[in-house]
């Protein structure tokens, strides 16, 4: 399968858009457009981002702390000034945390190196979130088929509403039994 396809492939997945801040070897704040990131753990609060090796980004990421900033729909122009295409406004930066984050994000999680891993032509980077902030008036950005979306209108319905594996209800325990219908009906039959 050539790399296109596969690139293709992968941007079926829509995916929230970061921009992963850190310091350079100077100190000065650097930042790189990233779709590759997830949540890992609750306890401890373990977050993932995966840059490819050829980003300046990734040299600095090695040991240093970071910022998953976590853009909001009307950052465009901070995705696109961060993936390499600078803008006419510059991105305002907020360095009271311990690694450089932006300001008028969705949201922002501050992060200590955890560990990192070898990820073929990337490298995956493990952070422990340490502090986070969120703005919960902002829609999120997202990436879909190599393009920009925002999310669009709210749905009236959802898919965990009624259902009884709702991570806000409680997931079935290792206890739970189930019987398949066409048992229950022969059983109801009978």
């Amino acid at each position: 399968m050539d790399q296109r396809t596969l690139r293709n492939i992968f941007g079926q997945f829509a995916s929230g858009v970061t921009v992963i801040t850190c310091a350079n070897t100077a100190g000065e704040p650097h930042g790189a457009t990233v779709t590759a990131f997830t949540a890992v753990s609750m306890e401890p609060r373990l977050c993932q981002v995966t840059l490819t090796r050829k980003s300046k980004a990734c040299s600095y990421l090695g040991d240093a702390p970071f910022a998953v900033n976590i853009l909001a729909a009307d950052q465009l122009d901070t995705a696109m000034h961060f993936a390499g295409k600078p803008q006419r406004t510059e991105p305002v930066w907020d360095s009271a945390g311990i690694a450089p984050a932006l300001s008028g994000n969705a949201a922002t999680l501050t992060c200590s190196p955890w560990a990192s891993y070898d990820g073929g032509d990337h490298i995956i980077f493990i952070g422990e979130s340490l502090d986070a902030t969120v703005d919960a008036t902002k829609d999120p950005l997202l990436f879909y088929r190599s393009t920009f979306h925002d999310l669009g209108a709210t749905s009236g319905t959802t898919a965990w509403n009624g259902c009884l594996d709702d991570p806000h209800s409680g997931w079935f325990d290792a206890a739970a039994s189930f019987t398949p219908l066409h048992l229950q009906l022969a059983q109801a039959a009978s």
